[in-house]
């Protein structure tokens, strides 16, 4: 268990030695905006860092001034391009300490299991006491990453495994692999009713239309698809394990409260609560004190950013969700 506290105060991080890249644009890149050819001669970069360098003048064409992001380039076009990560992260935590379990450990990632109840970036609210705060606080060099390394979220009161980037470059091939769909996420979420079977939700989700905080399906939003299959029948209860294919805000509390199973406890998607008929006590007890979603990142399996081997990780549930599932086991018995 990492435990990080600071002072409260904010202090900057210093960067590593800057790294001068000379290319040269091949004929296949002929015509193309300066910031998409660097992109694909520069892969290790996101397309955001290396427009920031056009603006703040570290990249030169054939030696002259500092290059123009939407100036096109030309076939045996010398370019060069010094790279340097200036932080733009300040370390900062709260003045409680920040607890998380490490999974795993290397220079390219942390694989953390993330508790319920922490949020993972600073916001309106939350300036201090994070995540990315006490990430911050346990490794300085990770202000020199996009968010810190953060290339994914979990909901505040959503539990499980979490990939931290380490480095640049990580960070990079992380996301690009993000976005390929080459990471493979698994959760398990306590369904309200019986499911009779698995499925695939296949419904575009975007922004609510009149409340702003929610997530909806709209014919207008963004593709998302999620997979789900029965882990365990409950008497009014189902666990499920849901992959994603997408991974849009809330997407499965919003896809599972679509089909008309609800993830339990969702107290935006949730609805009203049901219990089994002829509940007892514990069992009442049980529902009425879970106060959050019962969703958890189970399972990640992505490959390895440096080596390209394939890694899974898992995260057992926490013990507020396993105390739940054991009672409602229980009462189905």
């Amino acid at each position: 268990m990492a435990c990080v506290k600071s002072s409260g105060h904010y202090s900057r991080v210093s960067t590593e030695k800057p790294e001068l890249h000379e290319l040269t644009v091949p004929d296949e890149l002929a015509g193309e905006r300066l910031d998409v050819a660097l992109a694909r001669l520069l892969p290790q970069y996101s397309r955001a860092r290396l427009q920031r360098w056009i603006d703040e003048g570290r990249v030169q064409a054939d030696g002259g001034d500092a290059a123009l992001r939407r100036r096109r380039v030309v076939a045996g076009q010398r370019l060069r391009v010094l790279a340097e990560f200036v932080a733009d992260e300040r370390v900062a935590a709260g003045e409680a300490r920040v607890p998380f379990r490490i999974v795993h450990r290397d220079a390219a990632i942390l694989v953390i299991d993330k508790p319920p109840g922490l949020v993972v970036h600073p916001g309106a609210g939350n300036r201090e006491g994070t995540l990315q705060n006490a990430l911050l606080a346990m490794d300085p060099a990770l202000a020199r990453v996009p968010r810190a390394g953060i290339v994914h979220r979990l909901d505040k009161d959503t539990s499980g495994v979490m990939v931290v980037a380490r480095t640049p470059l990580a960070h990079a091939a992380v996301v690009r692999a993000l976005a390929a769909r080459e990471v493979g996420r698994e959760y398990l979420a306590l369904c309200q009713g019986r499911l009779t079977g698995g499925g695939t939700v296949d419904e575009p989700i975007g922004r609510h239309r009149t409340q702003r905080t929610r997530m909806a399906v709209r014919p207008d939003g963004r593709e998302a698809v999620t997979h789900y299959r029965i882990e365990r029948r409950l008497r009014e209860h189902t666990l499920v394990r849901a992959t994603l294919e997408t991974g849009r805000t809330h997407q499965i509390r919003v896809h599972l409260a679509h089909v008309g199973h609800p993830v339990v406890g969702d107290p935006v998607y949730g609805g009203r609560k049901r219990l089994p008929r002829g509940a007892s006590p514990t069992v009442i007890a049980a529902l009425g004190a879970f106060r959050r979603q019962a969703l958890h990142a189970a399972r990640l399996v992505l490959a390895h950013p440096t080596t390209g081997r394939e890694l899974a990780f898992e995260a057992p549930l926490p013990e507020d969700f396993a105390a739940l599932l054991a009672v409602l086991e229980d009462d189905a018995r």
